[in-house]
């Protein structure tokens, strides 16, 4: 996992700044990043939403890879905490790629976009009913008062195009409740890929990308990612994934 001290971290092309939101840059965001699915959208722009956006890394993986698949494309990072968005703010207008890029405040529950969008992406707060940070802006970001998981679900349906997809980042141990509110919500997995630290320990993260239900046309993918080797911090397939962003 990534471990930071620093108020800012380099990326081959552009830099995160996390000293004024509560969650700083970690593995969680940047596999996500590099993981999730990008739309193939004609003769369009494509439409992004990265919910709960915190210093906007995830926005910024997303914009790179767009740029390098030749998309025109649009991405906003909404976030309730106004550090947050003010931070992701300053990151997007320092980027290359700031004409494409939106700080909002907001909660998705609040969030109006008729036109919808082609990938939903988000790293969730993930811990439920355990004991608060006493910091409240990094207790808003790590705990689900604000934003359950059915919540997530739901309105990400409801932004979702009939066609887009909603790429997760989750703690293993919400699998199941996911899984269960996807069905209600009429949206149906097409890729799970289950994060392990390394071979032999335990599943930590699940990786996760949806569709709705009637548009789904393959069988479900599955597999296992490990983050480190038995020599090396970084396994070769976590390399492979992150080499367009690491220095």
């Amino acid at each position: 996992m990534i471990a930071m001290g620093s108020p800012y971290f380099h990326f081959k092309q552009f830099t995160v700044w996390h000293d004024r939101c509560a969650m700083k840059v970690g593995t969680d965001g940047v596999l996500l990043g590099a993981w999730c699915g990008l739309p193939q959208v004609s003769n369009s722009c494509v439409r992004v939403l990265d919910i709960g956006t915190g210093s906007g890394l995830i926005a910024l993986m997303l914009a790179q890879r767009l740029e390098q698949d030749r998309q025109d494309f649009a991405i906003y990072g909404i976030d309730i905490e106004p550090s947050a968005v003010e931070q992701s703010r300053i990151n997007f207008e320092q980027s290359p790629w700031a004409s494409h890029l939106s700080a909002i405040e907001s909660a998705v529950q609040e969030l109006i976009d008729e036109r919808g969008f082609d990938l939903i992406v988000s790293n969730p707060p993930y811990f439920q009913n355990s004991l608060k940070n006493p910091d409240k802006s990094r207790a808003t970001a790590r705990h689900t008062d604000t934003l359950s998981y059915a919540e997530l679900l739901a309105h990400a349906k409801r932004l979702l195009k009939d066609e887009g997809t909603l790429s997760l980042i989750l703690p293993i141990e919400a699998e199941t409740e996911i899984l269960e509110l996807a069905s209600e919500n009429q949206l149906q997995p097409t890729h799970i890929t289950y994060v392990h630290s390394k071979e032999g320990k335990p599943i930590k993260r699940v990786l996760m990308a949806m569709k709705d239900t009637s548009i789904v046309d393959h069988e479900l993918l599955i597999n296992h990612f490990y983050i480190e080797s038995a020599t090396s911090p970084r396994s070769e397939e976590y390399k492979k994934i992150t080499k367009e962003f690491y220095l």
